[in-house]
């Protein structure tokens, strides 16, 4: 059988090609006993007989191919197998099954500090790394100014690189890694390490080198840097390949899925938060039932919801949906002073928007039993990001009935890939130009 992690020459336009990847580790179950370098070489690998079931799946079923000078990108959660990936074609991992195929020189930057030795310089550092990486003594020596200039490390250069800083390993390990003349650079999210200035010099030198024709595989959370650099992206979730597509379409799928899964988490922890509440109401309705919730208890909210156009209880809206916010109150006693009261803030407690029926001109006539209260926005236009929602029963003196800080949470997703802008609130709105004005790119 040919081994997985050979190297052929493959066709002149493929840089990088996977078929079939899979990558299973041992799972290590109580009382089992460590592995022996004999009984590695008896079975011939560590996962030799190993049966799927007692196996952890890192991967399985990635297919794709990375044409040559194409920026290609990975996302997804942490332990969806994107580190793992770029160590199977750095060639630092075995795959299980499956074939890489590698065009050319790779120069890999996947772990903080990996390839330099502690103990010694980082002069003696460079000179091993870039043999390390397939340059000569005479080739490394050409380029150690350079690589010094461009990490900026001159007056360190002498020292034992365990004096470094994570920012200072991850300036000199680009910088080597960028001057071997890489066909294939291989970044995992060690870049977010580095300083502003230094990111910014990082992004400029990837771009020269993907406009020489090279290959770039970049793993990265910073979904903006991918959709940036990019030209296509693949999303990986559980070791799965769920979506390979331009950065924008398979961006928006991964927010849209965070988003998801985010809008089941505030449903849950809103469940929680009325079952907390149920208990303490029926311990007593006088008192209050914490630090998020007090009053009289003459009325009580005994339910709050967050309802999308469909009228489904829902926590995740995009910009500019409609939104219905309920609340179910009931009244211990018949009541003539009442105020049915919402407000949205963030999670830090800055105030984004809220309102009462007092603010808007209505009078308490009665309110006795049960009742339903809705307040809806035909078009809640804000900002990305997340959000909570007090909710309160009071008296027109604001003596508090029922007051429930952060009743619920709901997020918030950019309607549009252009969709952007600071602050909490998106308002409708267009730009135009008159004169000679002239954007590059696609047209808005």
């Amino acid at each position: 059988m040919s081994d997985p992690l050979s190297h052929p020459a493959p066709l002149p336009e493929t840089a990088i090609h996977v078929e079939g990847l899979e990558k299973l580790y041992r799972r290590t179950l109580p009382g089992d006993r460590l592995r022996t370098l004999k009984s590695v070489l008896v079975e011939g690998s560590l996962t030799g007989n190993l049966r799927r079931e007692d196996a952890i799946v890192a991967l399985t079923g990635i297919d794709f191919t990375v044409a040559r000078g194409e920026a290609f990108g990975v996302v997804g959660g942490n332990g969806s197998g994107k580190s793992t990936l770029l160590k199977l074609i750095a060639g630092m991992l075995k795959p299980t099954a499956g074939r890489i195929t590698v065009s050319g020189r790779v120069a890999a930057m996947i772990e903080l500090g990996a390839g330099f030795h502690p103990e010694i310089s980082g002069r003696e550092n460079v000179f091993i790394n870039g043999a390390v990486l397939g340059l000569s003594k005479r080739e490394i020596a050409r380029r150690y100014d350079e690589i010094v200039e461009f990490s900026g490390l001159g007056g360190f250069m002498e020292e034992p690189v365990k004096n470094y800083s994570s920012g200072m390993y991850v300036r000199l390990g680009f910088a080597v890694a960028i001057h071997t003349d890489p066909d294939v650079l291989l970044v995992d999210e060690v870049l977010a390490v580095g300083d502003e200035a230094f990111a910014h010099r990082c992004i400029r030198r990837i771009e020269e080198f993907l406009a020489a024709g090279r290959t770039l595989l970049l793993v990265s959370h910073s979904l903006d840097l991918v959709a940036g650099l990019c030209d296509r992206v693949l999303w990986l979730e559980n070791g799965k390949q769920r979506l390979i597509e331009s950065p924008r379409r398979a961006i928006d799928a991964y927010r849209q899925e965070v988003a998801e899964t985010e809008a089941e988490e505030h449903q849950a922890a809103k469940d929680q938060r009325d079952a907390a509440g149920d208990s303490a109401a029926a311990a007593s309705t006088t008192a209050s039932s914490g630090a998020d919730r007090w009053g009289s208890r003459e009325a009580e909210i005994t339910a709050v919801r967050l309802l999308n156009a469909a009228g489904a209880e829902h926590y995740h809206l995009q910009s500019g949906e409609d939104a219905t916010f309920e609340i179910e109150v009931r009244a211990a006693a018949a009541l003539a002073d009442f105020v049915f009261g919402i407000a949205i803030a963030t999670p830090r407690g800055i105030e984004v928007w809220g309102t009462n029926t007092d603010l808007e001109g209505y009078v308490p006539a009665s309110f006795a039993g049960a009742a339903t209260v809705r307040l809806t926005c035909p078009a809640l236009r804000l900002a990305a990001g997340e959000y909570t929602v007090d909710v309160a029963v009071h008296a027109r003196d604001g003596a508090p009935y029922d007051y429930h800080r952060r009743a619920l949470s709901f997020t918030v997703t950019a309607a549009t890939a252009r969709q952007g802008g600071v602050g909490v609130y998106v308002p409708e709105h267009r730009w135009g130009f008159t004169g000679d004005v002239r954007w590059t790119g696609e047209e808005i």
